[in-house]
Parts: structure tokens; C-alpha cells; sequence
């Protein structure tokens, strides 16, 4: 079982990394979607950053930790490494199979995260630069380390592969809002700005998804055996911009 695991594994990284060339009508949609919202929060980074640094010290210490070492890689792997082995222990297919997709999707969504921050090389609001200065094919200087936020991609991709096993809208809720903090601390710590954030949403639940998908060809147990599918809706107004997801 454990060998078989790992291939799914290794497998589903490959079959994530392969979609974009099978990319058609809805996926290009959705990529469209992520580059017109992170582009409207990229508008809006400079003040955002100032109100969420300015209201740190406010925000409880055991938030600002849990924040930080949540969405930490060490602990990240201990996590989703704990949910696969309980399930290889017990023999239970459907916890080994969300164990497989928390640790596929969280490999292929970080690795793509630090590709991402060494090729743009943007500086992050901690640094003293502007959200618009950059230092592309970063060599080093972990001040231009900030576009996409890790921490949130680990967290958020926990949250939805995790959320997905459960029906209730308040165990849902739950499960997001704590998915959520780690991303939100990285505003608050000045270490991300919004922008960084946002497409950290859109690349964990995509990625899981895309995963998620091709597990259901590997595995009988399925869990929700709702129809898989991702709605958005985008709402505009005077001095606000606004997105809701459906999952």
C-alpha cells in the first residue's frame, strides 16, 4: 500500500504540473479570474500592508504564532505525514487517500511557490521597498522572496483538501477560518503583501483540485460524492472588490 501511495503521489505532482497543456473553455476562465483578481489587490497592496502591520501588536500572541508555525514546511509535512500513516496504519483507504492528496498537493503547489519567488524576485513590504520593486531571478536576498506567500499556499492547500471530506457548512467554515490566520499573518508580519496572498488562494485550490481529480481514478473510496466544482463570483464596487467561492 505504501508503494502504491507514493507513486499516486509522485504521479499526481506530474498531473498537476501536466494541466495546463489540456487547459480549455472553463480552465482558461479561471485563469483569467486569478489574473484579474490578484491584479485588483495588487492595486490596493501599499495600503492594506500599512493597516495590517499598523494593527499587529493587537492581534493575540498565540494567533501570531500559530500564524507563523502553522504554515511553516516542517510542521506542514508533519501534519499531512500523520494523517497518511494513521491511514496505512488502520488500512483505511479513504484517510490514506486524503493523505496522499495533502502531501502531493502541498509539494506541488510549494515547489511551484518557490519557483515563482526566486523567477520575480519581488521585495516584500518588511524590506523598506515599494510593492513595485523587483530583483528578477533572485540570487539570494530573501527581502525579494515575497511573490507567492508559502505560508499561505501550505495552509490553504491543508484547509481545502481537508475541507472536502466534510459536508457540514460550519465544519467547512472552521476548517477554512483556520486554513485562513496563516495567510493573514503574513500581511500583519510584513512579510507578503496582499497580492502575494491572493494567488496563493488560487494556486492551493487548484492545485488540489487538479489532484483530487486524479486521484479519483486511483482510489474506489471517495468521500462528498458531490460533482467537483469550483464557482466564483466577483463583486465590484466603490472602493471595494470582492470574490466568493463555491467548493
Amino acid at each position: 500500500m505504501a508503494k502504491y501511495d507514493l507513486g499516486n503521489v509522485f504521479k499526481g505532482v506530474g498531473y498537476a504540473y501536466s494541466r495546463p497543456f489540456h487547459w480549455k473553455g472553463q480552465q482558461w476562465n479561471d485563469l483569467g479570474i486569478t489574473v484579474l483578481f490578484t491584479g485588483g489587490t495588487y492595486l490596493v497592496d501599499a495600503p492594506i500592508s500599512d493597516y495590517m502591520r499598523g494593527i499587529k501588536e493587537d492581534v493575540p500572541k498565540v494567533i501570531r504564532d500559530y500564524g507563523f508555525e502553522y504554515g511553516s514546511p516542517a510542521n506542514n509535512y508533519m501534519i499531512t505525514g500523520a494523517v497518511y500513516l494513521t491511514g496505512l496504519i488502520i488500512r483505511d483507504e479513504k484517510l490514506r487517500r486524503t493523505g496522499v492528496l495533502l502531501i502531493s498537493s502541498a509539494t506541488a503547489a510549494g515547489v511551484l511557490q518557490q519557483f515563482l519567488k526566486s523567477a520575480v524576485g519581488r521585495a516584500r513590504p518588511l524590506s523598506g521597498y515599494s510593492k513595485d520593486t523587483y530583483n528578477p531571478l533572485w540570487a539570494g536576498d530573501k527581502d525579494f522572496h515575497s511573490f507567492p506567500s508559502g505560508h499561505a499556499i501550505l495552509a490553504m492547500t491543508n484547509a481545502h483538501a481537508i475541507a472536502k471530506q466534510f459536508k457540514n457548512k460550519w465544519v467547512k467554515g472552521g476548517i477554512y477560518t483556520l486554513g485562513a490566520i496563516p495567510a493573514v499573518s503574513r500581511l500583519w508580519e510584513g512579510k507578503h503583501w496582499l497580492s502575494d496572498v491572493t494567488l496563493s488562494l488560487f494556486i492551493s485550490i487548484f492545485t488540489v483540485e487538479a489532484i483530487d481529480r486524479y486521484l479519483d481514478s486511483k482510489y474506489d473510496k471517495k468521500y462528498n460524492d458531490n460533482a467537483k466544482k469550483v464557482s466564483y463570483n466577483l463583486n465590484f464596487g466603490p472602493g471595494q472588490i470582492g470574490i466568493s467561492m463555491r467548493f
